[in-house]
């Protein structure tokens, strides 16, 4: 039985845009199980939302969300913008990518879920190549095995989710 897609783009991105959403939690998942792997204790919401002080402790999305504004406005971003700006950033990012990701499946006779591990390899490569650039990451030849394993794996659960996500979101929009 074949299984047709939202007929219009704007579904097709919507779909994406909650796809994106549920891809990310499937990210944060591999990457929550690394941080209790390696003793954290924080519950999920907690881990998930943590602090950010300032914006040497920020994490990359934030980092790249900072020096666009920055770049744009020709101003200093306050540390107070650090958490905030971070979290949206990396929320940001994934559903934008599965916004995407849905204009490219939507496009498709018949969504398959697994086109989003595909997605997920990409936006895996994508890290290695441009944040290196950014000065963010070192080059992926100077990460052990075990790094790039884990980032592997969380991409890989981000597309999984994103593609199989869009595949039911896409039946109902």
């Amino acid at each position: 039985m074949r299984t047709k897609t939202a007929g219009t783009p704007l579904a097709a991105v919507l779909s994406g845009l909650l796809a994106g959403a549920v891809g990310t939690v499937c990210l944060d998942a591999v990457q929550y199980l690394k941080y209790r792997r390696a003793g954290g204790e924080d519950a999920p919401a907690a881990w998930e939302f943590a602090p950010i002080e300032n914006w040497e402790q920020a994490p990359d999305p934030g980092q790249v969300a900072k020096r666009v504004i920055e770049g744009f406005t020709q101003r200093d971003l306050p540390d107070r913008a650090a958490w905030p700006l971070s979290t949206l950033a990396h929320w940001g990012y994934g559903t934008a990518a599965g916004a995407a990701y849905g204009l490219l499946a939507g496009s498709a006779a018949v969504p398959r879920a697994r086109y989003g591990v595909a997605l997920g390899i990409a936006l895996f490569a994508n890290d290695y190549i441009a944040l290196p650039i950014a000065g963010l990451y070192k080059p992926i030849w100077q990460y052990s095995a075990k790094v790039l394993g884990w980032d592997l794996v969380a991409h890989l659960a981000y597309g999984a989710g994103t593609g199989i996500a869009f595949r039911a979101i896409s039946r109902w929009i």
